[in-house]
């Protein structure tokens, strides 16, 4: 191997680890200072927005799923995201929550935030070759936002639920048939990852040139590793009412949307 090319590998290799340091701090910081609902069943209307019509038609559905396929599909909606973007929130519950079976990591989380008007689809790292963050990002974008629009957060609720359940259940040249699944080749690129990019770079100069910043940076790692040590325990909320997680995780896969 040339030089160069190990030169490239290094860098390569560094910039997934510092993408890791800050995806972990961001993360456990987050953790810490944001109030998440206890899971307490299949859906979660924390910010009152599903009617009992709805809730009664997606439940069975939920359950069903599950029963069929160990697959844990949640709704949630919440009153607020305190502060914080919808995906390292989404992420961060999710992992709380341990959605799916911890051997297959097969748990999906629907979340809403209504007076934010944001919406993502977060999937677990067992599904990511099924629901794809294209995919996601199709339902979302087609079945979800558009009834947002006008105020029906129950059909669009429902209808994501369908769709997502439609993906994990059926042959893809089944769902591929269905217009409100069908990908666009024309898919643009997410903004959200040219400003990861950018936050990444400014990160890297930073830790290169600044001394104080690095010391600051290990500074918040050594502590929230030693925090999350004596709070382990605290991601299992199960709540009252007989339903929890069943240990799986999520790396981040899936897509959001706004309306």
């Amino acid at each position: 191997m040339t030089p160069g090319r190990t030169a490239s590998l290094l860098a390569r290799g560094g910039l997934r680890v510092v993408a890791g340091l800050i995806a972990f701090v961001c993360v456990g910081i987050a953790a810490f200072a944001v109030n998440y609902p206890a899971l307490t069943d299949r859906i979660v209307d924390q910010a009152s927005i599903i009617s009992a019509d709805t809730r009664n038609a997606i439940e069975p559905k939920l359950i069903d799923l599950e029963a069929k396929s160990g697959i844990q599909l949640v709704v949630v909606t919440v009153t607020s995201l305190e502060g914080q973007e919808i995906e390292p929130y989404a992420n961060e519950l999710f992992r709380s929550w341990k959605l799916g079976e911890k051997e297959k990591n097969n748990g999906v989380l629907l979340l809403v935030a209504p007076n934010e008007h944001r919406v993502r689809i977060e999937v677990g790292y067992g599904l990511e070759g099924t629901l794809t963050d294209a995919l996601s990002k199709v339902i979302i974008t087609n079945a979800i936002t558009p009834r947002f629009k006008t105020g029906d957060f129950s059909g669009g609720i429902s209808r994501g639920v369908d769709d997502i359940i439609t993906v994990l259940t059926t042959d893809a040249s089944e769902w591929q048939q269905r217009p409100s699944l069908q990908l666009d080749n024309q898919q643009t690129t997410d903004p959200t990852s040219w400003l990861l990019i950018a936050a990444l770079i400014v990160f890297i100069t930073l830790f290169t040139v600044s001394p104080g910043f690095r010391w600051l940076f290990l500074s918040l790692v050594l502590n929230i590793v030693v925090s999350s040590g004596g709070s382990s325990g605290r991601g299992g909320f199960s709540g009252g009412g007989g339903f929890s997680g069943g240990g799986g995780s999520s790396g981040g896969g899936g897509a959001s949307g706004s309306w």
